[in-house]
């Protein structure tokens, strides 16, 4: 049975979608600095929840269609390393900067943290897509 997809493609979605409110200067500079720190934490927070779905896919994936129970227990790092050799995913280190990013804006509030964090979105956004495309090549 097929893994379902739909909250990491609306999630995905969401993130870019708000992204791109953000990356819009014109928009951005009718805000008030309140209002644009708002869209900013936002953007943040909806990073934290499609990092999340797509960690925990690519193990409902290994596990599903390589073997059960070979992501179980097992670090971030290897679990990447094991999407990578299914071709998930193109780069482990790429993935465990998200990681890293992820944790940093989860354990430690920081505005400068947040802002290093909102600064690497689009490359999140590019790399959580390529991996929703991979899923769904290859979800039978």
């Amino acid at each position: 049975m097929p893994l379902d997809l739909t909250p990491l493609r609306n999630s995905t979605q969401a993130l870019a979608d708000l992204l791109a409110v953000a990356e819009d200067d014109a928009r951005m500079s009718q805000l008030s600095e309140v209002e644009q720190n708002g869209i900013r934490a936002g953007v943040v927070k909806n990073f934290e929840i499609t990092y999340e779905l797509c960690w925990k896919l690519i193990a409902r994936w290994l596990n599903t269609y390589i073997s059960a129970g070979i992501a179980d227990g097992v670090t971030r790092r290897q679990l990447f390393r094991l999407a990578a050799e299914s071709r998930l995913i193109p780069d482990v280190d790429l993935w465990m900067q998200h990681h890293e990013a992820r944790n940093r804006t989860v354990h430690i509030y920081d505005r400068e943290q947040a802002l290093r964090v909102y600064r690497a979105m689009g490359d999140f956004v590019r790399d959580a897509r390529s991996l929703l495309e991979a899923l769904d090549a290859r979800n039978d």
